[in-house]
């Protein structure tokens, strides 16, 4: 397996802006939300359990899951959001982990995973990378973004775990204020300090 490094943090706090940045260094990204998606696509056998647990009404005109109301619908009810991540859990971390062995033949990998410690994963990666943001500044960005409400959107935020709490299990940590010079300057940094890590780890230096 390759040398795994994984990168998470609170909802909107800028992960995909900085596994972007690593990806133009060259490293590959096995990213948990793009797994997510592709494993509920129309016929896959969780776009069938889903429809039949929520009912056709969760479906767009196109067949396709409307991603809005299912997220309405789950930071609204912990009941059904500890049910719909108790089945894609396993089925995201199985095709993850597929990905990830994959990618021999790089010096190592960018695991994006929102929900690492929740799920408790982190010790399935070598190194863990949290990226610590503002909550103001999470709630701009996920009001932005998302095209939501406040209420909901301070809901997304409250239904993870603390950043303190996040923050214990870090090996390193990006301060994300929306500089995006800064944050290049950070993952240059790591990307050279990972480099060194995976050659340690096989005994090449």
């Amino acid at each position: 397996m390759p040398y795994v490094v994984a990168l998470s943090g609170g909802i909107a706090s800028g992960k995909s802006t900085i596994a972007n940045l690593f990806a133009k260094l060259g490293v590959p990204i096995i990213d948990a939300d793009v797994i997510a998606r592709q494993v509920v696509q129309s016929g896959t056998p969780a776009f069938n359990l889903i429809i039949k647990h929520f009912s056709q009404e969760i479906l767009l005109p196109n067949g396709e899951l409307d991603r809005s109301q299912l997220r309405e619908i789950i930071f609204n009810n912990d009941h059904e959001r500890l049910w719909l991540n108790s089945l894609l859990h396993p089925i995201i971390q199985q095709e993850t982990q597929h990905q990830i062995a994959m990618q021999q033949a790089t010096d190592y990998v960018i695991w994006v995973v929102p929900l690492l410690i929740e799920n408790n994963l982190h010790h399935l990666a070598d190194r863990v990378l949290m990226i610590d943001s503002p909550v103001e500044l999470q709630l701009k960005r996920l009001i932005q973004r998302d095209n939501i409400d406040k209420t909901l959107a301070l809901k997304m935020i409250q239904s993870q775990i603390s950043s303190s709490k996040r923050l214990l299990h870090a090996d390193d940590i990006i301060n994300n204020n929306g500089d995006l010079k800064s944050l290049a300057e950070q993952v240059n940094k790591l990307h050279h300090q990972y480099i060194n890590n995976n050659k340690h780890k096989n005994g090449l230096v």
